[in-house]
């Protein structure tokens, strides 16, 4: 009895031990922010590193949650909880639905027409298709093994 308390109370201190989310992101922030400061170690490299190391993780978390039980859960400070997915309409069954949606493609495929075009371009019913404005599209970086 008091070998199953002691491993209860052994197991409720290492969960108060546990670093929170946002103790994790500060210490990764600040370690990161360290090593590039100190100037020793190339960032394309570190980076290249952390990409391998992160696609490693990514498939040992997706594997082992799919093996979990589907009910909710404590462990080392975390809460899991479940919820099952519901249904999804299929808006496409109402030929209303499909239509509009078939016209707001083709609007969109004439506005760009538009955009594109140095000359007025005008639609079925002869109204002017105006030029729309643009912004910028946030730049990405692309990493491929």
């Amino acid at each position: 009895m008091s070998k199953q308390l002691f491993e209860l109370m052994r197991m409720e201190q290492l969960e108060n031990e546990f670093p929170t989310k946002k103790d994790i992101q500060t210490t990764s922030s600040y370690m990161v922010a360290k090593v590039l400061e100190n100037g020793e170690h190339n960032p394309v490299e570190l980076f290249a590193q952390a990409v391998r190391v992160n696609e490693a993780l990514t498939v040992i978390t997706d594997k082992l949650k799919q093996s979990l039980p589907k009910e909710n859960f404590e462990a080392f400070g975390l809460k899991g909880v479940y919820a099952e997915g519901g249904d999804i309409l299929n808006l496409t069954d109402d030929q209303i639905y499909s239509n509009l949606s078939e016209q707001l493609k083709e609007r969109g495929e004439l506005l760009k027409l538009a955009y594109k075009s140095k000359k007025e371009i005008y639609d079925s019913e002869g109204v002017e298709v105006p030029k729309v404005s643009s912004y910028p599209r946030k730049g990405s970086l692309r990493v491929s093994f």
